[in-house]
């Protein structure tokens, strides 16, 4: 019953009472952190004094994005009027009149910044800019296991302070675990804007964060299916898995990625304990669960893999070694390099604590053992209730141990049919279909980067979407390796897939790539650009994504009569216009 003095009259309360009184504890709930979500359950304070705020936000995979939300609707709680900005969708200039000014960042690749914040990012380097009267801090976001860490963070700390703008709080760079660190950086930066605004703890953020099912309470999804989609003879091992969302209240686009919560395999942990000289029945002390078993913590909680400088310190420290402190060494770090490349954890105890490591040394190198995000292959309207994944599974051979990816492998040999993992959404805006749907679309996706678009077809096949689609799609053998052939013929039968181009790079002497059929069929390319066709990229950022972007300046100039520079403006509006997305990793 709503009590007496709750804010509605008698028929409303009636009302509220008669439409709730069937909702299970469960829907209550979703419903509760619903409306939370989309009005706030808070009384907003009196505005702050001078407490103008803009958020600011760089986003790859969403976290940033997620974080800015917060940060904003936690600033408005306190009573500052707030803005929350994408990179995006801002110019560095747009900026300086801002008040207070809260950055976002992540980074990603070899230390670059979000594929949607270049513009800016370059913008704010290169260019000259009054931040004179801006206050501003920086929370990073990253990944320690990369060399630059938090690198795009770090820049864009240094360009403002540099720009005449005025640090609020000292920048704040996070981990793939980032919750305590931006809930302490939050609390940091609001209370040095306004020190009287309405206080709240820790705690009470990360509860006002926190939903049903997401990434903070990842939902335990039933293995629908998961089987192998290459040929027998393939040199490669590539899944395709099936999860049920039933009863999860999860919704997804063509175009987001699931994150999978994975267990550490049996034989990676044993080769660690084994390492360490410990036998895993020691009971050691761990952030989220509690006291447990050294080797539970191991299979559910630790990165037990990823070697990294931040590992190998803490390995240093640990042991005193002579020969780990000069490979740290700032001079070194070509060793450091040569060293790192192809191993593990596991090599890194053996080479320098030969004589182990006890229980609570061992736990304290890791960091928490991060989810994986993969494409999301299947449609919502083809496959209610479902979501699918195409996953190339990792296994390979270094310095004599065998290695493999740690989900990948996950998905391929630790969970049954019928068994659940933990899973959520995460939305990617910036890769999701046209909202018109006359408009055509080119989809270039080598290997396991045709998931996306598999999605994309099965939509607009369901929605029955007029545009054009063209698939130019990549592998190594047709025979072995051609991922969803049937699937592509019957939508080149129906009409669906107006057009579809492969490249299966082994089948002749000389390799062919998704590139090479984009050159090849560059007149027509060009016809469908100029007749307002998206562009989209998905796969792997190292070589293809740059192999590919350098083909499409190639086609643009040869087939727009454009000089190089020219082309490459004609790029910039195709990203500006958000008509050239890339899923690249």
């Amino acid at each position: 019953m709503l009590p007496e003095h709750s804010p509605y009259t008698s028929e409303q309360r009636a009302a509220l009472e008669n439409a709730i009184s069937g909702f299970t504890p469960e829907q209550r709930a979703w419903l509760s952190g619903f409306l939370a979500q989309a009005g706030g359950s808070a009384v907003p304070a009196e505005p702050a004094a001078g407490g103008r705020m803009t958020v600011l936000y760089g986003s790859e995979s969403g976290n940033s994005e997620e974080l800015a939300d917060r940060t904003a609707k936690e600033a408005r709680r306190r009573g500052f009027k707030v803005v929350l900005k994408s990179m995006a969708d801002v110019a560095p200039g747009n900026l300086v009149e801002a008040e207070n000014l809260l950055v976002i960042v992540s980074t990603w690749g070899d230390g670059e910044p979000p594929e949607s914040a270049e513009s800016f990012y370059h913008s704010l380097m290169e260019e000259e800019h009054a931040f004179g009267g801006v206050n501003f801090s920086v929370c990073a976001l990253g990944d320690t296991s990369y060399e630059k860490f938090c690198q795009t963070g770090k820049d864009v700390d240094e360009r403002l302070e540099a720009l005449g703008a005025k640090r609020l709080a000292a920048r704040k760079d996070c981990d793939v675990d980032y919750e305590d660190a931006w809930t302490e950086w939050v609390m940091d930066v609001l209370g040095a804007v306004d020190p009287g605004s309405v206080m709240v703890s820790a705690a009470e953020m990360a509860d006002a964060g926190q939903e049903v099912f997401g990434k903070k309470n990842p939902f335990p999804a039933n293995l629908l299916n998961c089987q192998p989609i290459n040929g027998q003879l393939s040199k490669k091992e590539t899944i395709h898995v099936e999860y049920s969302l039933d009863g999860s209240g999860l919704v997804y686009q063509p175009g987001d990625a699931l994150g999978v919560v994975a267990r550490n395999a049996p034989d990676v942990i044993g080769a660690v304990l084994s390492a360490a000289r410990l036998r895993g029945d020691e009971t050691i002390e761990t952030k989220v669960s509690g006291r447990k078993l050294l080797a539970d913590a191991l299979r559910d909680d630790f990165d037990i893999t990823a070697l990294s400088r931040n590992v190998l310190g803490k390995l240093q420290i640990a042991t005193g070694s002579s020969e780990l402190e000069k490979l740290l060494a700032d001079d070194a770090k070509e060793k450091f390099h040569d060293y790192v490349f192809g191993r593990e954890i596991v090599d890194a105890i053996e080479d320098f604590a030969p004589n182990g490591l006890s229980a609570d040394v061992l736990a304290g190198l890791f960091r928490k053992l991060p989810p994986r995000l993969y494409s999301i292959a299947s449609s919502p309207l083809a496959h209610p209730g479902e979501v699918h994944l195409t996953v190339a599974v990792v296994r390979y051979e270094t310095h004599g141990r065998k290695r493999k990816g740690v989900c990948s492998s996950y998905m391929a040999d630790l969970v049954k049919p019928g068994e659940d993992s933990k899973v959520f959404v995460v939305p990617n805006k910036n890769f999701h279909l046209p909202e018109d749907p006359g408009a055509p679309i080119i989809m270039v996706g080598p290997g396991t980067g045709i998931a996306p678009f598999r999605s994309f077809i099965e939509h607009r096949a369901e929605m029955g979407h007029p545009g054009k689609n063209w698939l130019i799609m990549g592998d190594q053998y047709f025979q072995q390796d051609f991922l969803y052939q049937l699937e592509w013929q019957e939508y080149l039968k129906s009409g669906v897939l107006t057009k579809l181009d492969t490249a299966f790079s082994r089948d002749q002497p000389e390799k062919v790539y998704v590139q090479h059929r984009m050159l090849q069929n560059g007149k027509k390319l060009f016809e469908w650009l100029e007749q307002g066709a998206y562009f989209y990229v998905c796969g792997d950022a190292l070589r293809m994504a740059s192999d590919v972007h350098d083909a499409l300046i190639s086609v643009i100039r040869e087939n727009g009569g454009m000089s190089r520079e020219e082309a490459e403006t004609y790029v910039e509006g195709l990203k500006a216009a958000k008509r050239y997305k890339r899923d690249v990793y």
